[in-house]
């Protein structure tokens, strides 16, 4: 199967935290703790959680880049979202949107970073 990404993406969980900033769906405006991200790149990632986050859900998410010891925030919206134990646990795809040039500097530069410093455990895609 053809590769569809526009961007390599580092296969990694980070923490994120995640605060829902579009009101449509009437969600929460509480920050959600319990998450990770996944398969971070400059365009989006997949992010793992036990709140379920309709597509089209507009997030603020703030990275602890665990490698770096760096926060970083992103403004994404929720593409798609998969159930992986119902009422439980989910995945979401989020595409970085409206994020500063700064925040894809500072992921485009920890990819490559961990490419020159990658570790058996750590695979970029």
């Amino acid at each position: 199967m053809k590769e569809r990404r526009k961007a390599e993406r580092l296969k990694e969980d980070n923490e994120v935290t995640i605060t829902v900033i579009s009101d449509e769906k009437k969600l929460t405006k509480e920050k959600i703790l319990c998450s990770f991200s996944e398969d971070i790149s400059i365009y989006g990632t997949k992010i793992k959680s036990d709140i379920f986050l309709p597509v089209d859900t507009l997030i603020m998410m703030d990275f602890a880049l665990k490698t770096l010891k760096k926060q970083m925030t992103a403004i994404g919206k929720v593409k798609w979202i998969k159930v992986i134990i119902e009422d439980t646990y989910y995945e979401a795809g989020v595409e970085l949107v409206n994020t500063p040039s700064e925040a894809i500097q500072k992921i485009q530069d920890y990819i490559f970073w961990k490419q020159k410093n990658t570790n058996p455990g750590n695979k970029i895609l």
